[in-house]
């Protein structure tokens, strides 16, 4: 067995004590009361040896599902996607691997033409014309976009659709509260933001219009309408998208999106059991000196050869703490090269085939679904998710797929109380024609 940390011998030890100039451990902890001292043991298991350790480990790891051995037909923000095997190959470099802030450009190059390249490929499936050099993850993300338009606009009304991950709602919500800000949410109809509700909410203190393309229920937003609606007020038009339906879907952008938000985690970034992850965030120009976080430009040298540095940084760090756009202080560098390298395996064609691949496959689910007599609810326009109706709890149903060796779908039950007994499936170009045949199958011995 590789060993991937040594232990300090004793000798180690006594040269670090040593060093500092005392004689025992006792001595460098004799500043803390005898009092305040722990004098017991420990609830733990005893110490075992590495070999009985590792076997112990292996087999409680071995009870996760795992989307190796299962087929999984769940989403809800986070998919089992093809990962290019060359990206854990570059992400592995110690140089990637162990990078920090490129602070230093002369050094830092590498990194730094990494992040720009993410930044550009952001761009190019957003359609918007600046994109930072990453975010936490997409609710996060999402929220700083809410905190972007209050600041922007002056206003402290945020107008949130019930269609936008329920998550991500509640992580916009914790931000508004600090700030004082008003969050309304828009109720959907037919899986969709409703556009009569949402007019009659639209007035002059509303800062921002946030939905999601494709939305919670994988649905497509009447995005023209919605910008319309927005923009009549002078409000910024926030879309959160899943950057790999962007590889087929109209971007943003060109429906006059102001901020696209998302997270990367469907290019090269896996389920991980719901993150790490990797958020973007993308912006006109006009908003480029308001965005979060940091930026890497592209310039030039002394002697003209193309370099990287870091552009912009408007945090408390650089700025006065009172003119700062945001407390985000880091990005997720490593995730973010992760996502540019499966973008640059897959190639433009790539990326375009793959979306394309969720869209068939989905229908065909929803198609062969509806054929064994299942309700489909929210027809229309839609990705790689979609809704079904059941006479079960999902809980239930998932608990006896999970014994077949299935990932059943989310249970809509739990974020919305009216659609108790729903569940979300997505449908990834992982899955086989089998596959959802016998998930098809097997929901249908469920739903008898």
């Amino acid at each position: 067995m590789k060993h991937r940390y040594l232990p300090l011998t004793e000798s180690d030890k006594q040269t670090m004590l040593e060093t500092i100039g005392v004689n025992s451990i006792e001595e460098l902890f004799s500043d803390i009361p005898e009092k305040v001292r722990f004098q017991g043991e420990y609830k733990i298991k005893p110490a075992k040896s590495e070999p009985t350790l590792m076997k112990e480990l292996s087999r409680l790891a071995a009870k996760n599902a795992d989307l190796k051995t299962y087929s999984s037909f769940l989403g809800a923000g986070v998919y089992d996607h093809y990962m290019p095997v060359i990206v854990d190959h570059v992400i592995s470099r110690s140089e990637f691997y162990t990078a920090y802030t490129p602070y230093q450009p002369e050094i830092s190059q590498g990194e730094l033409q990494a992040i720009f390249e993410f930044q550009t490929m952001i761009c190019e499936l957003t359609g918007m014309e600046v994109a930072n050099s990453s975010m936490y993850d997409g609710g996060t993300a999402l929220a700083e976009a809410a905190m972007l338009s209050a600041g922007q606009t002056k206003r402290k009304k945020i107008l949130i659709s019930a269609a936008v991950h329920p998550e991500s709602k509640e992580v916009v919500k914790t931000y508004a509260k600090g700030q004082y800000i008003e969050v309304v949410e828009i109720p959907y109809k037919d899986g969709v933001t409703d556009l009569e509700e949402l007019s009659k909410q639209m007035d002059g203190d509303v800062a921002a219009v946030m939905v999601q393309y494709p939305n919670f229920f994988g649905r497509i937003e009447p995005m023209v309408e919605l910008e319309k609606i927005t923009h009549a007020q002078k409000s910024l038009f926030v879309v959160s998208s899943n950057p790999l339906a962007l590889g087929a879907l109209t971007p943003p952008g060109k429906f006059g999106a102001d901020i696209v938000v998302g997270d990367a985690q469907p290019f090269g970034i896996p389920a991980a059991f719901g993150g790490p992850h990797c958020g973007y965030f993308a912006v006109t120009s006009k908003l480029m000196r308001k965005t979060p976080g940091r930026l890497v430009g592209q310039t030039k040298d002394d002697e003209g050869r193309r370099g990287f540095v870091l552009t912009l940084q408007a945090r408390e760090q650089h700025i006065r703490r009172d003119k700062a756009t945001s407390n985000i202080c880091s990005n997720q560098a490593l995730n973010a090269l992760a996502a540019s390298v499966a973008m640059t395996a897959l190639g433009k064609k790539g990326v375009k085939e793959m979306a394309i691949a969720n869209i068939q496959k989905a229908h065909y689910a929803r198609k062969t679904f509806k054929d064994n007599g299942f309700e489909v609810v929210f027809e229309g326009p839609a990705f790689n998710e979609f809704v079904v109706k059941l006479n079960r709890p999902v809980k239930t149903v998932n608990e006896e797929l999970l014994s077949k060796g299935i990932i059943g779908g989310y249970d809509l039950g739990r974020d919305y109380p009216e659609l108790s007994e729903h569940m979300l499936i997505a449908v990834t170009e992982q899955r086989t024609k089998e596959e959802i045949d016998t998930l098809v199958q097997e929901m249908g011995d469920c739903h008898a």
